[in-house]
């Protein structure tokens, strides 16, 4: 009989609560704490109603001493694998769930045949953790002698390429770009550029937000949400946009997110949130590094004038109350000290910081060439170091046969990322969480990075910093 799996993983940290996975005539209901769960339903065409019925449904409901917090389902049809109504559609339609003092964060994968080594069955994941808005309130009260412990001390959860959470530019982008350039959005994927030059002009145009979306959408969370999640380290790319795009956008020229020649979330925009979380958060410090990397030569990069003038223009909603800090600031200073001298936004340039990524061990679709590459982490290598960054993602597009087939295969839930996220997460985050203090002893804070910032990123984050101000 036509059938459909659906791998589903599950984190909790909240004590009291549970998530239930459901198809027809089967139920697996998670409560464990500070584990994390991987489960395999079937949506099978024999436990359906009527003879020619052929579309079952997928549902998660999270509760707290019984009480709903939220529930999401989407329905799926047996024979083709397709998705029907639900409200797990597309990326945008999961963003985090925020319950008074608990957050939910979650998304599903469309999984196709299993081609390029991608999973051939449906990935769900849900993680369960605390509102993390104040960790660094709670974690290092004022006064407390925590607080007294130098911030290097802290161990900082982090969205990977924090701009590219949205298709909002992209898609003012695209309704005035001619299709005979559309294909340079893609020009830094050579696999993506090959598959785009053989279908139509009109195709491309019609595609092109489903390609972006699975090759270049890192986060689906709002930028306050990510704070709310708990992210205090981001990486920014600041710059101009393409100059080929410039005569045909509706959007002002100025700093963009830049995923490549891809734009996402505006400079000001990003500086503004920020400062304006901090304003509501006054014990919490962010830490913001500005980059260059793959941002090509035709996107003009920014003056240093220009940055600062961006600060300077985010910072007035703080009303003195915020002022700028360093690299340096955050190397030899303590928390207390820190938000006594009000420097609670840290931004620096491009260092040459420590770091897990190597492009062979992050090209996987598994996660295990990621822990392998974990175990040669060392407290030597930090040596010399500002800070050490260690990645969770994996970079699937990197996977012969990924790439061409993500773009091909495109919509608006088949992002190669998502497909990755919950299995690599699985075996990342655990070695991290029990392994990472015995390996990195340095007196530098640790970021842990991760694509669509979730909630069991930032639960091992903040237990490593309690570890460490302990």
């Amino acid at each position: 009989m036509p059938s459909k799996g659906v791998r589903a993983y599950a984190y909790i940290s909240v004590p009291g609560c549970q998530v239930e996975f459901s198809v027809p005539k089967s139920t697996i209901v998670r409560n464990g704490l500070n584990s994390w769960s991987n489960d395999y339903l079937v949506v099978d065409s024999k436990n359906l109603p009527g003879i020619f019925n052929l579309v079952g449904r997928f549902s998660f409901r999270v509760a707290r001493d019984g009480a709903e917090l939220t529930s999401q389902w989407v329905d799926i049809n047996t024979l083709t694998g397709n998705l029907g109504d639900g409200t797990m559609k597309s990326m945008e339609s999961t963003p985090s769930v925020i319950a008074n003092d608990v957050v939910i964060t979650y998304s599903f994968y469309d999984a196709g045949l299993g081609s390029a080594g991608l999973p051939s069955s449906d990935q769900c994941y849900v993680t369960v953790t605390p509102n993390y808005a104040n960790w660094m309130a709670t974690t290092a009260p004022e006064g407390s002698p925590q607080a007294g412990k130098l911030f290097s001390r802290l161990v900082l959860p982090s969205a990977h390429d924090v701009g590219m959470n949205s298709m909002q530019t992209s898609e003012a982008i695209l309704q005035n770009i001619p299709t005979a350039i559309v294909n340079m959005l893609f020009a830094d994927q050579k696999a993506a550029l090959e598959v785009v030059r053989v279908v139509s002009e009109d195709i491309l145009k019609n595609i092109a937000p489903n390609i972006i979306r699975a090759l270049a959408i890192t986060q689906k969370d709002s930028l306050e949400c990510m704070l709310t999640i708990g992210a205090r380290y981001f990486e920014f790319r600041p710059a101009h946009m393409h100059k080929r795009f410039l005569p045909f956008s509706p959007l002002p020229n100025k700093l963009y997110f830049q995923h490549g020649p891809i734009p996402g979330m505006a400079y000001d925009e990003f500086l503004q949130g920020i400062v304006m979380f901090l304003v509501g958060h006054p014990s919490e410090i962010v830490v913001v590094q500005l980059r260059a990397d793959g941002v090509p030569a035709e996107c003009a990069h920014p003056t240093d004038g220009e940055l600062r003038d961006e600060v300077n223009a985010a910072l007035t909603f703080a009303a003195g109350s915020i002022v700028c800090g360093t690299l340096d600031d955050i190397r030899t200073s303590t928390i207390s000290q820190l938000r006594s001298q009000r420097k609670r936004l840290i931004i620096f340039g491009a260092v040459d910081s420590y770091g897990s990524y190597t492009d062979a061990a992050y090209a996987t679709l598994n996660g295990d060439s990621i822990v392998a590459e974990f175990e040669n982490l060392s407290t030597d290598r930090q040596a010399g170091k500002p800070f050490t960054v260690i990645q969770c993602q994996a970079t699937p597009t990197n996977v012969k046969g990924v790439l061409p087939y993500s773009v091909l295969a495109a919509n608006a839930s088949t992002s190669p990322m998502l497909a990755t996220k919950p299995v690599c997460d699985s075996k990342t985050l655990p070695w991290i969480r029990h392994r990472v203090l015995e390996r990195l002893k340095s007196e530098q804070f640790i970021a842990v990075m991760n694509d669509f910032i979730d909630g069991a990123t930032a639960d091992v984050a903040v237990n490593l910093s309690q570890q460490r101000l302990s």
